[in-house]
């Protein structure tokens, strides 16, 4: 696995996209994926310091973690199915137990963001991206 971080949002006016592009931390691999706008503006909307006088979703999800005393260890964007990425929360337990959950990458960095959680990506989704799968 190799760590990443979100390296920037592009917000794509003309073909009606977001993208979050993650870095690989020791190395010039980057990753563009495609997200929706609700999850760029989430990202987008916690990076930027804003608190919402209500919880939006992913500080919500945040909330819950808290209060159980558990804790998103790290997010991996494990693969590559048909163009669509996923990704696994993996979750510890204030028991020390991990749980991984699937979820997508989107809603996974905009849950790594709030949490301060590290983001990684397996090595075979960016041998997939360097062999133009994607």
């Amino acid at each position: 696995m190799i760590e990443v971080e979100l390296s920037k949002i592009i917000i794509d006016e003309e073909k009606r996209e977001q993208i979050i592009v993650l870095k690989d931390k020791t190395d010039t691999r980057i990753l563009p994926i495609v997200i929706g706008l609700n999850e760029a503006s989430a990202i987008r909307i916690h990076l930027s310091g804003f608190v919402s006088p209500r919880p939006l979703t992913h500080d919500l999800i945040k909330s819950i973690l808290d209060s159980l005393e558990a804790k998103v260890d790290k997010v991996v964007v494990d693969k590559l199915v048909d163009g669509t990425f996923h990704a696994k929360l993996y979750i510890r337990s204030k028991d020390d137990e991990i749980k991984i959950v699937d979820a997508r990458p989107s809603d996974s960095v905009a849950l790594a963001v709030r949490m301060k959680s590290p983001i990684f990506v397996e090595e075979s989704v960016f041998d997939k991206l360097t062999k133009g799968e994607i």
